[in-house]
Formats: C-alpha cells, structure tokens, sequence
C-alpha cells in the first residue's frame, strides 16, 4: 500500500531497518539551502497569508469570543519543544471535552490510539472544521518556519505526550514542516505509527526537486479539503 512512498506496515517499524547515524545525506541543500528557501517562501507569502490569517482570526474572535491564536508545544529538530502556532479551532477546555469523549465511547478511545485523532471530534468548532478542512488554521506556522523551528516541508509536527508512541529517529534530525509527505499522501487514513514510514521516506529522498513536488501536491490536497 506504501510502496510508491518507500513506506513500511506498522509490523516492520522503520527505524529497525537502518540507523541516522550511517546515513550520509550532507547536501548542500540539506545543510544550508532548504533554510534559506524557508526563509524566502515565508517572505513571498507573507503578506497574502497575513491577509487571510487576519480575516479568520477575526471571524474566530467574533464567533467564538476566545483568543484567535492556539499554542501548543511540539517536539522539534533534537528534539527540542517549541511552541506551535494555530488558528483556533476547538471549544475551550478541549483536552476536558476529549477525555470526556473517549471515557464514554470506546469506539472513540480505539480510533484515538491508532490514530492520535478523531474523524468526529467534539472539540472542533463549526468554523474550526472549516479551517481544518481547508488547511488554513496551518497557515500562522509560517512564523514558527520563520523562527526556525519549522520547515515548509517536513515531518508532521508531533507532540509532546506521542514521543513514547513514535517508533522511528528521523523525525529528530529534520525540522518538522507545515506540510510533508504524510500530508500529501494517505493523511487522516495512516496510523500514527505509520507516520514514521513517512519521516523516514523523506529524510532519504530529501531534495529541492522533493520539496517542490511536496509543495505542488499540497495544492491538490487543500482544494480538495481532506483536512479534519
């Protein structure tokens, strides 16, 4: 099933099959070029992204009467915690709303443990499943892309409390992106644990050439709204 991806089943975990250490991918792109075409897709982008971020931010505001922007740490390059930048999309008291949730619904707590999120989730909003859909509540992570704790593209973001449930190294030795091979590929489909087939797939064909199909596909993907 995820062959085209150089993807693995979660009974061959990824990791097993070869080490970070012995891998030798010390391209310029990968040493100095990818930050610098970062910081100037963030420059290009800017000021339309600053446009819609500002007219959402401001539709949450009104509508939900809460802070427009959500925070959250994330689990970066060496594994260092950075603080992750959204627009809101769920309820206040979301992580009281999820346990509620999944205490009453063990169909709910199964789908949670595989994938690490739900197809229906109560905490979303009705315009947070807008943004989700649409990818847009991403949108404020260019600034974490600015700052160097992102990427544009790049593993999925991974919190701090699924360290434990992650089974592979690569994801520790890349910046995570905003969008990645796991978002253009089988996305809500995949298992958590398979989202380290996907690091892995990345860091070994990490390239200009990769990044900009990533980009391209990423396109398809939003206006086809899978996000949830």
């Amino acid at each position: 099933m995820y062959e085209r991806f150089g993807l693995y089943s979660e009974g061959k975990a990824p990791h097993a099959l070869f080490s970070v250490a012995q891998q030798n991918h010390v391209g310029a792109y990968r040493r100095r070029l990818k930050r610098a075409f970062d910081i100037a897709f963030v420059c290009v982008a800017a000021i339309p992204a600053g446009l819609v971020v500002g007219l959402f931010a401001l539709l949450v505001f009104v509508r939900e009467r809460a802070a427009p922007f959500y925070r959250q740490d994330r689990v970066g390059l060496n594994g260092r915690v950075f603080g992750m930048w959204k627009l809101r999309t769920m309820v206040p008291g979301a992580d009281a709303v999820l346990e509620s949730c999944l205490s009453a619904d063990p169909a709910a707590r199964a789908e949670w443990n595989k994938h690490q999120k739900l197809k229906n989730d109560p905490r979303i909003t009705g315009l947070g499943r807008i943004l989700r859909r649409s990818s847009l509540d991403e949108l404020p992570q260019l600034w974490n892309v600015l700052m160097g704790d992102m990427s544009i593209v790049g593993p999925r973001p991974m919190m701090c409390n699924q360290r434990a449930l992650y089974p592979g190294t690569e994801y520790y030795v890349m910046r995570p992106g905003i969008t990645g091979f796991w978002q253009v590929s089988l996305r809500n489909e995949s298992s958590f644990h398979e989202r380290a087939g996907f690091d892995q797939a990345y860091f070994r064909e990490l390239s200009f050439g990769t990044d900009i199909r990533v980009l391209w596909r990423t396109i398809s993907v939003v206006l086809r709204g899978t996000g949830h």
